[in-house]
């Protein structure tokens, strides 16, 4: 990976779940399910985050940890003259400020908190689920498209920290258009 820019953000939380809460129909509910925002997240190479959900989870090998800039759910709150969202419910492992996200895809970047580095690879877009709709906001599922952040794979071992962070990237991000919807597509093989 060559990192060429850095960019100061800041980790706001870090979700830890063992279990999916949304799944089935909205309407009978979210899944009762242990959740953590958790002061600290361990990364394991290919894997994803310890104690999470898609850990070690073939299927989901390629999007084990994702990432929010949490400035897109301000925009999509604001758009539709909604409360501010609990970022929380989105159920992104990582939400951060100051990131624009979507020209990461398909490119190999690095989180750096606390001294510790952790490599990770943007496979595809976190498209949003239908239950956005009943957990935030009427009319957000829609909203959040082109918004819902990233899904990656874990590049290092490493643990992220909640509080200030470093977002090392081999392109140039604008973090004023971290809550921008932008179609995202993921990168063609060779």
């Amino acid at each position: 990976m060559t990192t060429t820019h850095r960019y100061d953000v800041e980790i706001l939380h870090l979700l830890v779940s063992p279990g999916h809460a949304y799944f089935g129909r909205a309407r009978d509910g979210a899944a009762d399910v242990p959740t953590t925002d958790a002061d600290r997240a361990e990364l394991v190479t290919g894997k994803g985050i310890v104690g999470d959900r898609f850990f070690g989870k073939a299927a989901h090998m390629d999007a084990a940890v994702t990432l929010l800039a949490v400035e897109a759910l301000e925009a999509i709150a604001a758009d539709l003259g909604a409360d501010p969202f609990d970022p929380l419910l989105a159920r992104r492992n990582v939400v951060l400020r100051g990131a624009e996200l979507a020209p990461l895809l398909g490119q190999e970047f690095a989180l750096e908190s606390r001294g510790e580095l952790v490599r990770l690879r943007a496979g595809r877009p976190a498209h949003p689920c239908a239950w956005m709709d009943r957990m935030l906001a009427p009319g957000a599922h829609a909203a959040m498209r082109g918004r819902g952040g990233l899904r990656c794979r874990p590049l290092s071992d490493g643990v992220l920290h909640r509080g200030p962070a470093v977002l090392h990237s081999p392109v140039p991000l604008d973090p004023e258009r971290a809550g921008d919807a932008v179609r995202l597509r993921p990168a063609r093989l060779p």
